[in-house]
């Protein structure tokens, strides 16, 4: 079955651009664009998309409200946006947004971005995800010694911080010598305990943490 997205963009020619993109894709198909953030809610609603492709900035509601709207949907959300709106990125992240691309990524990453999320992991733009998350933790309260850490066994703690150094299920399995069905079983079980609904979620919940210092190496 193909894959079935929604692009929002208030710009014609970036929504024409991503269906040329994704076109390309035998197993992704485009059901529906919108031209601001409610017009995307009606699309989610009568095409039932796996994916939602979004623009941060639009008329009526941006991006960012109709992240939030979709929180609890079947819609994966993806936030397409500029190296000028990293405070945005990181406020959608926190909305719900299970991963972020730049307008200008290479359209190969575009059709990864798709196929990876509506297999229910997260893609978040390498280039730039660490020095907006490492920016964002800068400025925001710490939460060092979080008691919520405590809850996690010894190999979600593992994969926790396999997750926020950009690592993929797979990958991850691997790193631990793991099956990646028990990498996803840890996964949904260490999110249940932190109270979170994402991977990109975890991603600044470990940086907020110190559970991951910016700019150290990880492993």
């Amino acid at each position: 079955m193909s894959i079935r997205v929604v692009i929002a963009d208030d710009q014609a020619i970036a929504r024409q651009g991503l269906r040329m993109i994704l076109g390309r894709a035998e197993d992704i198909e485009v059901v529906g664009e919108a031209t601001d953030g409610l017009d995307a809610l009606g699309q989610v609603e009568r095409r039932t998309p796996d994916v939602l492709l979004i623009d941060i900035r639009m008329p009526r509601m941006d991006g960012l409200e109709a992240t939030r709207r979709l929180r609890d949907s079947n819609v994966k959300v993806i936030v397409i946006t500029t190296f000028d709106l990293d405070e945005y990125v990181v406020e959608a992240l926190q909305a719900g947004a299970v991963g972020f691309l730049v307008k200008d990524s290479p359209p190969e990453r575009i059709i990864e971005a798709v196929r990876v999320v509506a297999s229910g992991d997260a893609l978040i733009s390498p280039e730039v995800t660490r020095r907006l998350l490492a920016q964002f933790v800068s400025a925001a309260p710490a939460r060092a010694g979080d008691p919520a850490l405590a809850d996690l066994t010894p190999r979600e703690r593992d994969v926790l911080l396999g997750i926020a150094a950009g690592r993929s299920n797979a990958d991850i399995a691997a790193h631990l010598y793991l099956e990646e069905s028990t990498v996803k079983s840890h996964v949904g079980r260490m999110l249940a305990k932190l109270g979170l609904t994402s991977r990109v979620q975890a991603v600044i919940f470990a940086y907020e943490t110190g559970l991951i210092a910016p700019g150290t190496s990880r492993r």
